[in-house]
């Protein structure tokens, strides 16, 4: 949790909601130029802009509940469907697309992990999980935002993902029956 103790959490979460809208308006310049039109790129970033401002930890604060963890899954899942919903419409997605997916898909592991924790086993001291979901969450986060930024596959998971698909295609052809 070095993280939370330099930053804060409030200054963490501000700047990624922050981020996320500043992604979603640069999106909306880029579509207004009519570089990006025919993708799913404007509305994936309406999207997880949306679900972070919902989100945000200064307004979970607020609730009654005392689950966060849980809520954020929730969120994460909420979200992913809601970009499955824009895929199933249009049919095209954008290179960042996968990032969110799997961005989205590791952050809500680890809240529901960390809310079991937390919440279900009771664990009050820190361990290993704790400083892995700190790192990882905020890393998942940053991806996130650059890759709706620069909408390409800077990782490779597009290259991993074909690679993946290749080799369970090539291997069904094989299978003796």
């Amino acid at each position: 949790m070095i993280l939370t103790e330099l930053f804060g959490l409030f200054s963490l979460s501000a700047f990624t909601m922050w981020a996320f809208l500043m992604t979603f308006f640069f999106n909306v310049f880029v579509y207004s130029l009519d570089v990006k039109r025919g993708t799913t790129l404007l509305l994936s970033s309406f999207v997880m802009m949306i679900s972070y401002t919902l989100s945000d930890y200064f307004y979970t604060w607020l609730s009654m509940r005392d689950s966060i963890y849980l809520d954020w899954a929730l969120y994460d899942v909420i979200t992913i469907a809601a970009l499955a919903c824009i895929y199933r419409f249009f049919g095209k997605t954008t290179p960042s697309f996968l990032y969110l997916i799997v961005g989205l898909s590791i952050n809500s592991t680890f809240f529901f992990c960390m809310y079991l924790d937390i919440y279900i086993f009771e664990n009050k001291k820190a361990w290993f999980l704790w400083d892995a979901y700190t790192y990882t969450v905020n890393l998942m986060d940053l991806i996130m935002i650059v890759a709706l930024i620069v909408d390409r596959d800077f990782l490779g998971l597009h290259k991993l993902k074909n690679k993946i698909l290749s080799y369970f295609k090539s291997n069904d052809t094989h299978k003796v029956t």
